[in-house]
């Protein structure tokens, strides 16, 4: 007889959680359709009936992202202006071996003193040499150039971009030449070709 009652006691019990549970699932569903502004808030992917019906955050996942670019660093500061006598040099016909030297003479035509931070070739065999002292306005500079263009041949183009407190920010010079090889220079062994498959030390 007590076994009877434990069985129904427990049997009692769990249809009271049962139903207690089926009791709060129910409220639970009923208040989120019954509250319109539960949906307003639950925006994105945590709340799925809010989400858009075309695929469109699937095509723009797949769509390939376009890369940063930062814009050069605007220059700070007072801005002043200068202006290059000649901003372009010729050398003309020079051998490979030479080195050619010339020096662009600038003005600063603005009215803040003029401060090159940087001056810098586009290749190695160009090298410049500026002014580090602030130049004051009405006064003139000068930028050193030595243009060394040993292995090349033919018509070259190189480039020097000076940096200052100017607006734009660079200003760039250009120097050119025809290289010739030099019928002095030492030439250079010739390497012995291998035969295929065969390493020579």
């Amino acid at each position: 007889m007590k076994k009877e009652n434990i069985i129904i006691g427990a049997i009692a019990v769990i249809g009271a959680l049962t139903l207690f549970n089926t009791y709060s699932i129910f409220t639970k569903k009923s208040r989120v359709v019954a509250t319109p502004t539960s949906q307003a808030n639950n925006v994105g992917a945590v709340n799925p009936s809010t989400l858009p019906e075309t695929n469109d955050f699937a095509n723009n996942f797949d769509q390939p992202q376009k890369p940063q670019v930062q814009a050069p660093a605007a220059p700070t500061g007072s801005l002043t202006s200068l202006n290059f006598k000649t901003p372009k040099k010729d050398f003309g016909q020079v051998l490979s071996t030479s080195s050619n030297k010339h020096t662009f003479k600038f003005t600063n035509t603005g009215t803040e003193p003029l401060i090159i931070s940087n001056a810098k070739g586009s290749c190695g065999c160009t090298v410049p040499k500026w002014p580090k002292e602030p130049i004051a306005p009405g006064e003139t500079g000068e930028i050193a150039v030595e243009y060394k263009p040993a292995g090349q041949s033919g018509v070259q183009t190189k480039y020097v971009t000076i940096t200052a407190n100017t607006s734009p920010a660079t200003t760039q010079l250009t120097i050119t030449g025809d290289i010739q090889a030099d019928p002095n220079a030492p030439q250079q062994p010739a390497q012995p070709i291998a035969p295929e498959g065969i390493n020579i030390q």
